[in-house]
């Protein structure tokens, strides 16, 4: 209504001659019903305007995210993944080291230092379990956070993150020109030491890996692109299913063990330690090859537990060594089961789906044979001088070979003991040394495959071997072997003083495991011993952890150093391939 129509209506009702009460009810009626009507236009007007500015607001808060969100997949798929994984393990064993510290140990009298926290918390992120302090020293809340820290560093969590991170991203939906083959056919004819990555059968090439586990781009047409891409995340699925199944049943067993064999139960209740925590925490270290117990004398009380350690002996080879087989049965198992066309393309386009754990059939079978073919060749080795040796004082025939198996499946990349390893035959020592050397996958496979695919595995890809001043890095840098022998170097330097006046605590052969286990992520140790010091110390107390519990902090920084080495040593193993010993 305007100013006129608005005059016009005052003047009518002023010409009514109304009564006075009814003159002003007019006009206050008139003015509430203009008042209404410009609270409503205004009510609209400031509705509409923060309906256009939560708009605005919110296109722009979705816009950054999705700039934040585009940038950093952009920088983690371009970064490479050795970078991602220093970045990643860095930061779980800054946050674990943080976590730890801020929680209360058992007994504030028996806190642990500062730097001896670090180097546990990179232990269990790393998988490690070097020891520089005794587990029952740690709390409740504290084992806790181990347990995290040794899922959150576990390979087949690390590589479920990477085929989440994958297939949820933009970037396995871009299709290239080149389409997926038929079929796909494995022949290698090497000993492997290597974890295996991607090759195309049609470009015979190496592809670069993305951030966590090689998870190769898809190629081919709309709809290979499309059955690639759900094949990848259905076997997201399936590794988070074979986590938690294995994870679950086995923390279920171990508990039900633990509450009903009274032998079990005891050490729990003596050592004040929950059996719902204990169950977790080492089928969890169990699990992804950590090899810490929290018990201080790890496994060693439980060695006449039969039945524990061959609970435990599954969750082992499962989570480690014999990942790919325990993979593939299960895809071929869900196969059969749901007949679903993605479990029949991973079975078959293995290579495609660019999962290193993921192999062929005829390899799953020849790892698993490499492993038990290992595990025997120790188990006879290890029975045939250990027998009747002190080591196996107390135990009856069939705990014997129960202990002896379960030792030496360790060897590889556990590290949990039912023995005391400085009291077993140095001849078998020699010999864990070189089961810890090896990587997880090494596999013998006797057939031949073509010059690409016989670097299959590697890190690098083409890009990178193509260009000039990698190739100078890759002729400059060493073998494995060869940075190990200078962490051992380093080590008896740091170490020296300790080396001459303590000579059977302190020797080569004992430092030598203690790098080559941390190297490979194993945790056996020689300890140490009040008794076997030349000149006894009326102050000296028997600890139970390894021996780098007695080294400097700079030795065992340089062990920190070969846990972090150890644990990305696949990156660098074409490493020393330009010296020649001829």
């Amino acid at each position: 209504m305007n100013i006129v129509q608005h005059n016009l209506l005052l003047y009518i009702i002023n010409q009514l001659h109304l009564p006075k009460f009814q003159h002003q009810r007019a006009i206050w009626f008139f003015l509430s019903v203009e008042m209404k009507k410009i609270s409503s236009s205004l009510r609209k007007k400031l509705e509409n305007l923060f309906m256009h500015s939560s708009a605005k607001v919110s296109r722009f808060q979705q816009s950054c995210r999705g700039l934040n969100m585009s940038s950093f997949l952009t920088l983690a798929f371009k970064l490479h993944p050795f970078w991602v994984h220093i970045l990643y393990f860095t930061t779980i064993s800054l946050l674990g080291y943080l976590a730890l510290m801020a929680s209360k140990p058992m007994t504030s009298s028996a806190k642990p230092d500062s730097f001896d926290v670090f180097f546990t918390s990179v232990s269990a992120a790393t998988d490690s379990s070097m020891g520089t302090v005794e587990m029952e020293v740690f709390s409740n809340i504290q084992l806790v956070i181990m347990t995290i820290l040794m899922l959150a560093g576990g390979e087949v969590f690390i590589s479920m993150l990477g085929l989440f991170f994958t297939t949820r991203s933009k970037f396995p939906k871009q299709d290239n020109k080149v389409d997926f083959p038929p079929n796909s056919t494995n022949s290698v004819d090497q000993i492997e030491l290597n974890l295996i990555s991607t090759t195309s059968d049609t470009q015979n090439e190496k592809r670069e890996p993305n951030t966590f586990d090689n998870i190769a781009k898809p190629s081919g047409n709309i709809h290979d692109s499309d059955l690639k891409h759900n094949s990848l995340r259905l076997l997201s699925y399936v590794v988070l299913g074979y986590l938690v199944v294995f994870h679950t049943a086995g923390t279920s067993l171990v508990s039900i063990y633990t509450s009903v064999v009274p032998s079990a139960r005891e050490v729990l209740e003596k050592k004040g330690l929950h059996i719902q925590t204990f169950s977790l925490f080492t089928i969890v270290s169990t699990f992804s090859n950590c090899g810490f117990v929290p018990t201080n004398e790890n496994m060693i009380v439980f060695k006449k537990n039969s039945g524990l350690l061959w609970l435990l002996i599954p969750q082992i080879l499962l989570g480690n060594t014999l990942y790919p087989t325990g993979l593939r049965l299960v895809i071929s198992a869900l196969k059969k089961i749901t007949k679903r066309v993605e479990f029949e393309y991973l079975l078959k386009n293995y290579r495609e789906t660019g999962y290193g754990h993921l192999l062929s059939g005829f390899h799953s079978s020849l790892l698993a044979a490499t492993v038990f073919g290992f595990i025997f060749v120790q188990l006879v080795i290890f029975c045939s001088l250990e027998w009747n040796t002190e080591a196996m004082d107390g135990l009856s025939s069939y705990e014997r070979f129960v202990a002896s198996l379960f030792q030496v499946v360790n060897s590889r990349h556990t590290g949990e003991s039912v023995f005391d390893l400085s009291i077993i035959t140095p001849a078998i020592l020699v010999l864990f040394v070189v089961m810890m050397y090896l990587p997880p996958y090494t596999s013998f496979l006797p057939t031949r495959r073509n010059s690409e695919e016989d670097t299959a595995g590697n890190c690098k890809g083409d890009k990178k071997n193509e260009n000039k001043s990698n190739n100078f890095l890759e002729n400059v840098i060493f073998s494995q072997l060869s940075y190990l022998v200078i962490f051992i170097i380093l080590i008896c330097i740091t170490e020296g003083d300790k080396l001459k006046e303590d000579p059977l605590n302190f020797n080569v052969l004992s430092i030598t495991i203690e790098v080559i286990s941390a190297y490979g992520n194993v945790g056996f140790s020689t300890g140490y011993s009040c008794k076997r010091q030349l000149k006894p110390e009326s102050s000296c107390k028997d600890m139970w952890y390894g021996l780098v519990g007695k080294w400097s902090n700079q030795g065992k920084f340089i062990l920190i150093l070969v846990m972090f080495f150890g644990r990305l040593k696949k990156f660098n193993m074409n490493g020393g391939k330009a010296w020649k010993l001829s």
